[in-house]
């Protein structure tokens, strides 16, 4: 794979979230100045002007119908085809986490220690989860919409969807849980934590594997949707300014088997997978964006920011790849099968 530059903008901040729609036509982006923009076949819509208030998280829904924005101001709102439909007043709360459900139209976002969920079809709040332990630091529903996880401090709480009043599973972790993500097969929920471990859990297993030996807080996760020949998918786990790409092995006392990757110099701030590829794509602080081969080996760096990228996102079928900098601007490359 190779990317060229496509398109590049600025937008008045810092970039804050990207997010392709599920169709891949549509990229969001939003900024520490309040701004929300889409682009859509070259065009740049605003769907909100700087507020001096962040925007902190968006997402599209499954179908790429609605798109979801929470920020400073406590609000979450809700456009559907750049028409503002919905918006749900929360201040003076801070929503700085929100995720789709997969398999249906139901918004999960973060409200202090609680998460409500939200369903777009019957304008209503369905229920309100109480984390207890902390603020939210991630939500991520499964793929098959049967669970949703929630994590911060003391670990990782998993909600059966199918009953909200159920007492949730507990995932615990003798620090907080920083970021949290399910394999896209649903087998397996990663967990990255502050007291620089990383910890596995294969649903159903009582028994987590727990990865130690990272420089700090693991801040970053990714899992790739191809599998090894084991049968999972490799885990991407980012720390400081190193990547660790762990593969299950074949012998199942040791467990999972890691590779380091090195090439950042500064925080590395985001990591993904492109779709149904072993490729991956780190963002630094540093300026850089790597992206490493099937081999994990660095086979393209892109530096054509003038700051420390923030932030990025591949398109759906990975024709695609924006990323956002500290400095607001925006930037889309193609693939060569991609323009």
């Amino acid at each position: 794979m190779n990317l060229t530059k496509h398109y590049s903008t600025k937008l008045a901040d810092y970039v804050t979230a990207l997010a392709w729609s599920s169709q891949g036509k549509i990229l969001a982006a939003s900024s520490a100045a309040g701004e929300v923009i889409v682009w859509e076949n070259g065009k740049l819509i605003t769907l909100q002007p700087t507020t001096n208030q962040a925007v902190n998280c968006l997402a599209f829904s499954h179908d790429g119908k609605y798109l979801a924005i929470g920020g400073q101001d406590g609000k979450v709102k809700i456009w559907c085809e750049n028409q503002l439909i919905t918006t749900l007043e929360n201040a003076p709360i801070w929503v700085d986490q929100l995720a789709w459900s997969y398999t249906n139209n139901q918004l999960a976002f973060s409200l202090g220690p609680y998460v409500q969920i939200w369903d777009a079809d019957t304008l209503e709040v369905v229920v309100t989860l109480n984390f207890n332990d902390s603020s939210i630091l991630g939500i991520d529903w499964r793929k098959d919409g049967k669970y949703l996880a929630i994590n911060g401090y003391k670990g990782v709480k998993i909600w059966s969807t199918q009953d909200w009043n159920a007492e949730p599973f507990i995932f615990s972790i003798p620090s907080v849980s920083i970021t949290t993500i399910w394999s896209p097969d649903g087998e397996y929920l990663a967990s990255g934590n502050m007291d620089r471990t990383l910890t596995v859990l294969q649903w159903e297993n009582p028994d987590p594997w727990v990865m130690r030996g990272f420089p700090g807080k693991i801040r970053q996760l990714a899992w790739s949707d191809l599998k090894t020949a084991t049968g999972a998918p490799i885990l991407a786990a980012s720390s400081v300014e190193g990547i660790v790409a762990w593969e299950k092995s074949v012998d199942e006392s040791v467990g999972w088997e890691a590779r380091i990757l090195t090439n950042h110099v500064d925080i590395i701030q985001a990591i993904s997978f492109a779709p149904q590829s072993l490729i991956l794509a780190s963002a630094g602080a540093d300026g850089w964006l790597c992206l490493w081969d099937e081999n994990q080996e660095v086979s393209q760096i892109l530096t054509d920011t003038e700051a420390g990228f923030s932030t990025l996102s591949w398109h759906s079928q990975g024709q695609l790849l924006a990323a956002g900098s500290e400095q607001g601007e925006l930037i889309i490359w193609s693939t060569s099968s991609g323009n």
